[in-house]
Order: structure tokens, then C-alpha cells, then sequence
């Protein structure tokens, strides 16, 4: 029986989200099973115990420990490039500066799975490699390579969660330029950052300019003999202290931390919203700004063009925070500098350019971004048919036509991606109880008859957000249409009202029972 509106629940549907399948003593058998357990998955499976207890699930991590990205990225200097209370958990107050470390959101991470018993859910050194949905089971089934030897063990799910991140973690994106084999000194990309590498003393060259290369400088500039940022073209950042006044008033004060957490956290959302409206309306007004905040850490004499002027206006990239302008106190003490030219080739000595001129480096960093990975290198199936996710049509940015019991979960690119991890959790425990008490065993997004001709475009307008590793990837990506449900709207001003009022009986939805 398929239909999109709601059945009057059974009590048999009552007592558990989901009927079990068929017994099979070689799978292990769980409600949801969440991939990922970095601070995606971690939420997702607070919210799961919170909301909706007695839920059978299980989170499976590829690494050998919690953090995600968190974990993957161990570059000199690693830290956050958004706040810390907004990037955090709005259940969990942050009490430390707010741009942290690695180190310190691994350990707030580490908090919410010890304060919440999550510890016993998590299987860590489980690499997924394939998952498969049986409309006639209503389950996938999932197949993991575990620890080092590659064992191969099997679960069945009700409903799978997709919390891996975008990016491929075991491998960053380096371009292939002329000559790399014969350059003498050391490449290496910070996403695999070797343990043994020493900067004491030597020239690096640091390739690109978002947000690694920015905390990746300042942090060994001190040691190295010299640092060169070597750009194409030039980012904004927002430099400013590592502090937010209001907090420390508040706790001056001696206001809870719940208190001073949500109150801080709508200061920062109200000011974000604020910024980003100001970039569509006045690019140039705070362009100007963004560079005055720049010329106050290099000089009022500095002359910011071609090396910190970009050329595109705020926020269609990301725009990181430089804490206490310390990427440009490093440049102004002259430890570092910065050349803005394309490579013409590697050179046994370092870099030609394609200006003619050259640069000497003992290691050159690759900070030049991610591969973009969508489903986790995870080979999907729907009825045997291979799941080609490119040909689906994105329900708000978190369900897909075609693909039933699934979510995925892809953040913010103007704010911090938690904001949406949240929204994305409540939404998914609030379709979980409604499934459980309509006895509905299986769910998938369907474009409704008035969406047949609707104009199918790529994930997201160019125009409007357009760094390389999106570029690079788009043609992996679901499409989106022209209405907004059909589409992830990066506007978390907006998609905060509009989940919780998502019609979970609207025709979009097709259920099964």
C-alpha cells in the first residue's frame, strides 16, 4: 500500500518506529544507522536519544575515533573558522573563546557523547562500501570493512542518515602542475599533514589562500625562515578578536551559561544576517570595509591591490575569521609574505611563475581544498538498480527523489553548518514519530504533478556561491528546482521558520506501508 497521506497507526506500529525484517543471524538489525562520527553524527545521535527514545541505532565511523574533520585535519594550527556558538550544538553551551582549536572541539564533542551515554553506539574503523534498499524488506542493507584486516560485516537498517561530511577525508585536491616529480624539497597537502615534518628554518611556499592557508601560516611562520603565500587570486577574510564581549559581561555578571550561550548565539545570528543581507544590497560598502579591517593590521599606507583585493564581491565564497589578524600580523613582521601569479611549472628548486619570475621553497603546501564526495565513496543500490545521485532532485537539501529512508546532512555555507545539522535532526525525529505512529515503513520524496515541469538546475547558482571544490563537483550533485522545497536555500534566517513547519503530509512525500 503507497500513499502520501496519513493511516491510522496500529499498536504494533506504536511500540517501535519501524517492523524488523526478516530474522538474519549475519546482520546486525538497527532502526537508524547514522554514518559518521564527526559533529554531524554525534548530534544526530543526541537527537535521537532525546527525541525520540527507545530507538534502536547505531553510528558507524571510518576513523579510529570521534571528530570528523576534526580528527582528518592535524596541520599546525588547525582550528575553527566559524564561532564556536553557533558552529557548537545549541544544547551544549561553548565557554571558550569563539574560534577554538581542534583540540578543544574535539574535546567538546567528546563531553556530549560521555554526558549522553552515546559511547556505547558507536563502532569506530567501520568503512561503509555499500548500502542497498529493498522496497520489499523496507531496509537497506549495509556492508562495512572493519579494522585493518578488512572483515567484512553486514547491517540491516530502517532508516539511514547520512552524516559524513562532503568532502573525501583520505585524500585532499592538489592540482598536477609541470614538474612536480622533479622538485626536490617536500609537497604535501594539509589534509594529510606527515607527522615528521619539520618547518624550523625552512621556505614554504603555501598554495592558495581560504581559510588552511590563513591558519596555517601564522602558525608556522615563527619557525620557518620564511612563509609564501602563493595565491591566484586573492579572499576576504573578517579579521578581529578572538572574543565576544557580551559573553564575558554576561559572565561577569554570573548568568548561567545556558543563558549566556542562546543569548550570544542570537547576537551572532542576528549580526550574520545582518552582514549577509548587506553584501547582496551594498557589495561595495562592505567590501571597502572588509579591506579597511585588513589595512589596520598592515598599515594605513599598505596597498592592498593585487594581493588583498578580490575581484568578486563578499561572501559568493566563504568569508573566515582571522582571529586577532594574526595572518596579517604575520605578513606585516614580514615572516610572511604574499605573491598573487599562477604557476607555470615545479622546478628542482621550487616554483617558476607564469610571470616569469620564481620562487625557492624546501616544502611547498598544497592548501588548495577538498574533493568533493557525496555519499561517502559508499556504492549505493535502490531494488539492484545502481543509485546514480546525480539524477535526483533534492528535497531542501537533505532528501532526495527516488532514494526512500534516507537523509543526508549538508550545512551552511554562510553560517555555521551545525545551525543546520539541528534543523536537519529535528526534522528527521519529527518524520521517524510520524512514520511510527501512521505505521508507515518507508518514506521518499516524489515531485508532485504541479512540479512535473519544473525547471531542473545544478545545486546551487553559481552567481550566488562558487568555491573551486563546488565547482569541481557540481555535476555530482542532486539537482534543485525552482521552488523552495525542492531546494537547499543556504539561508538559515529562513529555514529555521520553515522546517518546523514542513507538512509532513504534504504529496511530496510518499509513504509506504
Amino acid at each position: 500500500m503507497t500513499h502520501s497521506a496519513s493511516a491510522a497507526p496500529s499498536s504494533a506500529a506504536a511500540s517501535t518506529p519501524f517492523s524488523d525484517p526478516a530474522p538474519n543471524p549475519d546482520c546486525e538489525h538497527v532502526d537508524v544507522l547514522i554514518v559518521g562520527a564527526g559533529i554531524s553524527g554525534i548530534g544526530a545521535a543526541y537527537h535521537l536519544t532525546t527525541q525520540c527514545p527507545g530507538t534502536r541505532f547505531v553510528v558507524l565511523e571510518a576513523q579510529d575515533g570521534f571528530g570528523g574533520t576534526w580528527r582528518t585535519h592535524r596541520y599546525p594550527g588547525i582550528r575553527s573558522d566559524s564561532d564556536l556558538y553557533t558552529f557548537g550544538y545549541r544544547f551544549k553551551p561553548w565557554t571558550g573563546k569563539p574560534i577554538a582549536t581542534a583540540a578543544e572541539i574535539r574535546d567538546y564533542l567528546g563531553e556530549v557523547i560521555a554526558e549522553h551515554d552515546l559511547a556505547r553506539h558507536i563502532r569506530y574503523r567501520h568503512r561503509i562500501v555499500s548500502a542497498s534498499w529493498s522496497s520489499e524488506d523496507a531496509c537497506w542493507t549495509i556492508e562495512a570493512l572493519q579494522g585493518d584486516g578488512g572483515e567484512t560485516v553486514r547491517f540491516t537498517a530502517s532508516f539511514l542518515w547520512m552524516c559524513q561530511g562532503y568532502y573525501r577525508h583520505s585524500e585532499g585536491y592538489t592540482p598536477e602542475w609541470p614538474g612536480m616529480a622533479e622538485f626536490k624539497g617536500r609537497i604535501v597537502h594539509p589534509q594529510t599533514w606527515p607527522d615528521d615534518l619539520d618547518v624550523a628554518g625552512k621556505r614554504v611556499i603555501v598554495i592558495g589562500s581560504g581559510a588552511t592557508a590563513a591558519t596555517l601560516v601564522p602558525s608556522i611562520a615563527p619557525k620557518a625562515e620564511h612563509v609564501t603565500v602563493l595565491q591566484r587570486s586573492p579572499t576576504y577574510f573578517i579579521p578581529g578578536r578572538n572574543k565576544i564581549e557580551i559573553a564575558d559581561t554576561l559572565r561577569e555578571l554570573g548568568i548561567s551559561e545556558d543563558w549566556i550561550h542562546e543569548i550570544v548565539r542570537r547576537k551572532i545570528l542576528f549580526d550574520q544576517a545582518t552582514f549577509t543581507r548587506r553584501s547582496m544590497s551594498e557589495p561595495e560598502v562592505v567590501k571597502q570595509e572588509l579591506l579597511a579591517g585588513v589595512r589596520a593590521h598592515l598599515g594605513p599606507d599598505a596597498d592592498l591591490d593585487p594581493h588583498f583585493t578580490p575581484s568578486y564581491r563578499p561572501w559568493r565564497q566563504r568569508i573566515a575569521f582571522v582571529p586577532d589578524g594574526d595572518l596579517f600580523r604575520a605578513i606585516a613582521s614580514g615572516k610572511a609574505s604574499v605573491v598573487t601569479d599562477e604557476i607555470d611549472r615545479f622546478t628542482e628548486q621550487g616554483i617558476r611563475l607564469k610571470s616569469g619570475g620564481t620562487l625557492e621553497a624546501d616544502i611547498v603546501v598544497t592548501a588548495t581544498g577538498f574533493n568533493l564526495n557525496v555519499l561517502g565513496d559508499i556504492a549505493f543500490s535502490i531494488d539492484g538498480k545502481p543509485l546514480n545521485f546525480a539524477e535526483t532532485v533534492t528535497y531542501r537539501g537533505m532528501m532526495f527523489t527516488g532514494v526512500p529512508n534516507m537523509a543526508w546532512v549538508f550545512g551552511y555555507f554562510r553560517a555555521s553548518w551545525t545551525l543546520r545539522a539541528d534543523l536537519v535532526a529535528d526534522f528527521v525525529c519529527r518524520l521517524l514519530s510520524h512514520m511510527k505512529q501512521t505505521g508507515h515503513r518507508s518514506v521518499v520524496p516524489a515531485l508532485r504533478p504541479e512540479d512535473r515541469d519544473m525547471a531542473l538546475l545544478p545545486w546551487i547558482d553559481p552567481e550566488n556561491f562558487n568555491p573551486g571544490y563546488l565547482m569541481r563537483g557540481m555535476h555530482l550533485l542532486p539537482k534543485r528546482g525552482d521552488k523552495p522545497e525542492w531546494q537547499h536555500s543556504q539561508d538559515y534566517w529562513t529555514e529555521k521558520d520553515q522546517f518546523p513547519a514542513i507538512d509532513l503530509d504534504d504529496p511530496a512525500f510518499v509513504y509506504s506501508s
